[in-house]
C-alpha cells in the first residue's frame, strides 16, 4: 500500500481521543512511508492528522474545492494540493489517489464517504480496503447499527465483514495490508 485516503472531520469532536486519533495516524502513515491523501483542511481532524504526517517527513496530497478552500481553511504548507470545483470531483480524485480508505471520526461527510468507498467495494467497482478506526467507541454504534442492517437481511455478513475495523492506526493499517477481496454477489 502507498497511498491511503483518508475521511474525517474538520471538527475536532468533543473528545480529545479524537485529535489523538488523527495525529496517531498521520505519524503511522508517515513511519510506514505511505502517502496520506486527505479533504485538504487545515482545521479539526483534517488538520491534525495532516499535519501530524508532515511533521514526521509524510508525504500528503490535499484534495479540496475551490469554495471550501475558506470555510475548511485550506492547509496552506502542502506541496501537493489539488483544488477541483465540486465535491464529486473531490470524492472521486480521492478515490483515484488513494489506494485504501480509512475513517476516522467525523460528521455527515465523512460518514457518506465511508459507505460509498464500502459500496464502491461492494459492488466490486474497486476492491481496495475500506476500514475505520473506532478511536474512543466512536463507530460502536454504528457497527451495532450495521449488524442489526445485517440480522434483517438488508446487508450481507460478509459484505460488512469486507469493512476493517481497529482501534487504532498501527493495527487498522495492518489489517488493510493484509486483506484480500473476496468477491460476494450483492444478491
Amino acid at each position: 500500500m502507498r497511498s491511503v485516503t483518508v475521511y474525517c472531520g474538520s471538527s475536532t469532536g468533543s473528545s480529545p481521543v479524537y485529535l489523538e486519533a488523527a495525529h496517531d495516524l498521520g505519524r503511522a502513515l508517515a513511519q510506514s512511508g505511505i502517502a496520506l491523501v486527505y479533504g485538504g483542511g487545515g482545521i479539526g481532524m483534517m488538520g491534525a492528522l495532516a499535519a501530524a504526517c508532515l511533521e514526521s517527513g509524510g508525504q500528503v496530497t490535499g484534495v479540496i474545492t475551490r469554495a471550501l478552500m475558506e470555510t475548511e481553511s485550506a492547509k496552506k504548507d502542502l506541496a501537493d494540493m489539488r483544488v477541483v470545483e465540486t465535491m464529486h470531483e473531490r470524492k472521486r480524485l480521492m478515490a483515484e489517489l488513494g489506494e485504501a480508505f480509512i475513517a476516522l471520526p467525523g460528521g455527515f461527510g465523512t460518514f457518506e464517504e465511508l459507505f460509498e468507498a464500502a459500496t464502491w467495494l461492494q459492488l466490486e467497482i474497486h476492491r481496495k480496503p475500506v476500514g475505520l478506526i473506532n478511536a474512543g467507541g466512536y463507530y460502536t454504534h454504528l457497527l451495532t447499527f450495521l449488524r442489526h442492517s445485517v440480522a434483517e437481511g438488508f446487508i450481507k455478513a460478509p459484505h460488512l465483514d469486507m469493512i476493517q475495523v481497529a482501534e487504532n492506526a498501527r493495527d487498522l493499517l495492518e489489517k488493510l495490508n493484509g486483506y484480500r477481496h473476496i468477491s460476494v454477489s450483492k444478491i
